[in-house]
């Protein structure tokens, strides 16, 4: 009577800890909103710069579950274009699912809407109304219809009046993309195939310059929606 008794304990401790683990992993969904005021005032200032030509109710504030490099899953935050929210938002249930390794997706405000600090911390974001390195046109981020992904890992690089520039200044490193290393964003890379098959343009295949870790929609697209009426 006690063996039984004692098997039928252990037996409801391991259904009792799946069902935590559970819950642990989906108490936080998967969620799209339009920008809630503490978040917006948040980023005044900083990814929402005073000539901002966007309008508040044309961007999402997007919360999505990933996996960090700890292997642990963790709730991330970003803001991106509302034409494009529920695709951001299935693409970053996909990796997930898939237990893709994303370091941290917080806020560019956290780091003052600054791209190098943010890029340096191996940050993933999106939306922040600035400038492209280099040059006098905006950035698809300022239209929130870009993202970044695993920053460090995946650095942009250029060439401007002959020097070679890399962004984040500390992923010298990570610019041989002829070498394996973890977190290398390629075509052979889950991440740039699931952004892929939602009509993202990846960085890594531009002539220009190389951006190995942006993702954004591309010109064509823009130009046949309200976005390029902006």
């Amino acid at each position: 009577m006690s063996f039984i008794f004692l098997m039928n304990l252990m037996l409801y401790n391991v259904i009792i800890r799946k069902k935590q683990r559970s819950t642990h992993m989906n108490t936080q969904p998967f969620t799209i909103s339009p920008i809630p005021d503490d978040i917006f005032a948040k980023m005044q200032g900083k990814s929402y710069k005073d000539n901002c030509t966007v309008p508040r109710e044309d961007l999402r504030y997007l919360k999505a579950l990933h996996v960090g490099f700890d292997g642990k899953t963790h709730t991330g935050e970003l803001v991106v274009n509302r034409l494009i929210a529920d695709d951001v938002l299935d693409i970053f249930k996909q990796l997930y699912e898939a237990g893709y390794e994303i370091e941290k997706i917080r806020l560019i405000d956290e780091y003052d809407a600054d791209d190098e600090k943010s890029m340096s911390d191996n940050n993933s974001s999106a939306f922040n109304f600035r400038y492209i390195s280099y040059s006098t046109k905006l950035s698809k981020h300022a239209l929130g219809l870009a993202v970044d992904i695993n920053t460090l890992y995946n650095p942009y690089v250029k060439y401007v009046d002959g020097r070679r520039n890399v962004e984040p200044a500390n992923a010298e490193k990570y610019t041989d993309r002829s070498i394996e290393f973890p977190h290398k964003i390629d075509h052979d890379d889950l991440c740039y195939k699931v952004f892929a098959e939602h009509g993202f343009e990846w960085g890594g295949d531009w002539k220009h310059a190389k951006d190995y870790q942006h993702f954004e929609m591309p010109d064509e697209w823009i130009e046949k929606s309200s976005c390029g009426k902006m």
